[in-house]
């Protein structure tokens, strides 16, 4: 029987993406994490490109029209795995796990449309002002201020002269956003090492696992009146290495070619070094009573969430196999929450906790079904549909997307005896979700929006 339900002869044409990112599912999925390419007989290596194309528009507040936020997005996965023997497994596996790629553009609330000069006198309330006024007297001031107070002020002098100073660099700083527009990206990489034992009368049980080598980096832009007090707030998350798990257990019964994992990765916490620039900190800080810088370099503490992935196929006739796959993440556990960000949005809260940057309220789990169709020994043929329940709604400004629906052909072409080639497509069809900022006001909606996902892969197989 193992010949007729020849697995390599089934496999799927294209392997399940996993549809996520800020602009098109739950919280910074992007990949899915799939590790079916370590599941596969004998030697098999895979290389897979899928490229990401969203339409997310909408509408904020004040009724200005919100044009598609999504940038395009791409990326690889690449795996290799080898049997030892009949016992024992290896494989390397890599992939880009979590991602974000959102740019605001057009005019909305979410771009600083105003001049500098226009953004100066807003602030300030004085309409006299302009940026070579606010610089000169940013000059004369720091002169007046200069250790010895070589002016001789008084104490409320130099007091007064101190504040004035906070108020136009703020003010100042808050200038040079002019005409920019709310911008993320978040890239991150893992490479997992996967060792395997397999056990059982008929080597039908096997464990599995292995260390993770993840690397993270993101940029922030707030602007526009959407962000309030925050506008103009910037931050880069410089490059970040740390180190997780994997650890699973699967079962297989090649006369169905029946093949089931559930696959438990660890999640990974992160110590990056992150730049800050708040314009206004400096003046919200002084009304508080509280001394705040407007940049700042510190170190941040991200932990991007652990997950379980589920995945399954049976054959259900001698050419056509049935497959499976769930996902579960909890994004309600992640946040990111920079510490001059968090400082500021304790004065404007009052409490001692603060603003997360980005935090969810939901954890995300997608289901995708699958069939897979022997057109003859050289083609398969692919059908999947899917549900992601997205991670919350209101949900994050940055990636406003309450999950999806989607449905994906494929197709998969034995060039030679080992050699294969896949392609495919997905149609995405998002949830409306509004768009909120950290202190959970609503600042857009988004509604009917779509998207799509190509992809090819190209594998090779040697049975052993």
């Amino acid at each position: 029987m193992r010949s007729t339900f020849c697995l390599k002869a089934l496999s799927v044409a294209i392997a399940t993406f996993s549809v996520a990112s800020a602009a098109s599912a739950a919280g910074l999925d992007r990949s899915g994490q799939d590790i079916t390419a370590f599941l596969q007989d004998g030697t098999y290596a895979e290389t897979v490109y899928t490229y990401i194309d969203a339409d997310v528009t909408g509408k904020d507040t004040s009724g200005n029209k919100i044009d598609d936020i999504a940038e395009d997005y791409d990326f690889f996965r690449y795996g290799v795995k080898t049997d030892i023997n009949d016992t024992f497994s290896i494989g390397v596996l890599y992939d880009e796990p979590f991602g974000a790629a959102a740019d605001y553009v057009g005019e909305n609330d979410f771009i600083t449309n105003s001049s500098a000069d226009a953004l100066i006198q807003g602030f300030t309330k004085d309409p006299n002002l302009n940026e070579a006024i606010v610089d000169q007297s940013i000059a004369a001031l720091q002169g007046a201020l200069a250790p010895g107070n070589p002016e001789g002020l008084s104490p409320e002098q130099l007091q007064q002269a101190q504040g004035d100073l906070i108020g136009l660099q703020a003010a100042r700083n808050l200038a040079d956003t002019a005409g920019q527009e709310t911008q993320v990206e978040v890239r991150s990489e893992n490479l997992t090492g996967i060792l395997g034992a397999k056990f059982g009368a008929n080597k039908e049980f096997q464990v599995y696992g292995g260390p993770v080598i993840q690397q993270v980096k993101a940029d922030v832009k707030l602007r526009g009146t959407a962000y309030s007090s925050a506008s103009g707030y910037t931050a880069h998350i410089s490059n970040d290495q740390d180190y997780g798990w994997l650890a699973g257990l699967s079962y297989s019964k090649p006369e169905i070619a029946l093949k089931a994992a559930l696959t438990y990765r660890s999640e990974i916490e992160h110590e990056a070094d992150a730049s800050e620039v708040f314009p206004i900190a400096t003046a919200a800080g002084a009304t508080a009573g509280r001394a705040l810088p407007t940049t700042r370099n510190d170190k941040i503490d991200i932990t991007t969430p652990e997950s379980v992935n589920f995945d399954f196929q049976t054959g259900i006739n001698p050419t056509t196999l049935a497959t499976a796959k769930v996902r579960w993440v909890p994004w309600s556990d992640f946040a990111i929450v920079p510490s001059l960000y968090n400082d500021v949005s304790k004065i404007a809260t009052q409490d001692d906790d603060g603003l997360a940057l980005v935090s969810y309220d939901d954890d995300q789990w997608v289901v995708e079904l699958g069939l897979a169709k022997r057109l003859s020994p050289a083609l398969a043929v692919s059908g999947n549909i899917g549900w992601d329940s997205g991670a919350g709604d209101p949900v994050t400004s940055l990636g406003p997307i309450e999950g999806y629906y989607s449905v994906g052909l494929g197709a998969k072409y034995n060039v030679t005896e080992n050699w294969a080639v896949s392609a495919g497509g997905k149609y995405l069809w998002f949830g409306d979700a509004e768009g909120q900022i950290p202190n959970k006001t609503v600042v857009s909606n988004f509604e009917d929006n779509d998207g799509y996902i190509v992809g090819v892969k190209l594998s090779y197989q040697a049975a052993q």
